[in-house]
């Protein structure tokens, strides 16, 4: 992009972004609107089909774009992509950590495995992925970090401990972030929506079918689509915001929870007794 001022021009290089879960569902999303903002996108997946369709779909509106294999389970798998990102186009400007996997169901019917599979890709795969970014943002002396958290994790539902207890810690790891890197010229944005249609669904792990089948009410039952988290994500980006409640029931609840903790707690057990019939 060259812009002229006065009788000089100059040449602005466009930001470089990696999304990881960039396939399909909100990190489709967040990459359109990135190639629609005039970045360079590198999409990140575990689903080789997916991205590629992607990457050949954001290629043919003009994007200039990369997808790579990436397990957000294998540290060495994002740092390849980093260097990727690096070795293409010189610097990597904003990491978001969009993969995730969702649980759902009573705390004693989730399973060990289940509670070890989702906090190894919905936390722990965002920890290595700030860790490989801020290694690269560190030595270039700037750059921005996106987690993907959820409204579980600030106003938690019952059904869903092993989620919630993931995103609350995403949350918690952002805010210990957005102050350490500060000196580093590193930002960092925590984006927390309540379900929105998506396909979460498709890795759902639950009991039994009537859990499954109340995670995907929720899913469904929302106006706000994965379009409107991807540009307000985008807005908060430009202006350095940490925090980012895309929902207005969302920030609602979350006020209610702060002013009216007593209030809040009622109804969550009020809930819970529904899902125990």
């Amino acid at each position: 992009m060259r812009l002229r001022f006065g009788g000089d021009e100059q040449l602005i290089q466009p930001r470089n972004v990696l999304i990881t879960g960039a396939a399909s569902g909100l990190g489709l999303a967040l990459a359109r609107e990135a190639g629609r903002l005039g970045m360079r996108v590198a999409l990140a997946d575990i689903n080789e089909q997916r991205g590629e369709q992607a990457r050949r779909g954001l290629s043919e509106n003009g994007v200039e774009c990369l997808f790579t294999y990436c397990d957000v389970r294998r540290e060495q798998d994002i740092r390849n992509a980093v260097q990727r990102v690096v070795r293409r186009w010189g610097q990597l400007d904003i990491l978001i950590n969009n993969a995730g996997v969702a649980a759902a169901g009573l705390f004693e019917a989730i399973p060990a495995d289940d509670w070890d599979w989702l906090l190894d890709i919905n936390l722990l795969g965002v920890t290595r992925g700030c860790r490989v970014a801020v290694t690269e943002m560190k030595r270039q002396g700037h750059g921005h970090i996106v987690n993907i958290a959820s409204m579980a994790a600030l106003t938690p539902p019952p059904g869903m401990s092993a989620y919630n207890v993931a995103k609350a810690a995403v949350v918690s790891l952002s805010e210990s972030l957005h102050g350490e890197l500060a000196p580093l010229g590193i930002d960092v944005t925590v984006v927390c929506p309540s379900f929105f249609r998506t396909n979460l669904g498709e890795s759902l792990r639950a009991p039994d079918p009537v859990t499954s089948a109340r995670f995907e009410k929720l899913l469904a039952h929302n106006d706000i689509t994965a379009d409107d988290i991807a540009r307000d994500t985008f807005k908060a980006i430009d202006k350095k915001q940490f925090l980012v409640l895309p929902h207005a029931d969302g920030r609602k609840a979350w006020r209610q929870k702060r002013w009216f903790p007593g209030r809040f707690a009622a109804q969550m057990q009020q809930l819970a007794r529904r899902l125990r019939r």
